[in-house]
């Protein structure tokens, strides 16, 4: 699954650990799901579409092999 976190974190100019405080992870949660090294639960992928303002699919993408 390949996402956009790191767009939509520089469109609202927020840093990984300020992302993380607003959605309640760890800064390194947010840096696995932006490197695709973890893919998030449901709740978190719809806390981070609220927070941007988005649908979940203009954030998560599924790629042609999964």
């Amino acid at each position: 699954m390949k996402n956009n976190i790191k767009v939509q974190r520089a469109i609202h100019d927020l840093t990984q650990a300020a992302l993380a405080e607003k959605i309640g992870v760890s800064r390194q949660t947010i840096n696995a799901m932006e490197k695709n090294k973890y893919v998030p639960s449901t709740v978190l992928a719809l806390k981070l579409a609220e927070l941007f303002n988005v649908k979940v699919e203009d954030i998560f993408q599924l790629e042609n092999n999964e």
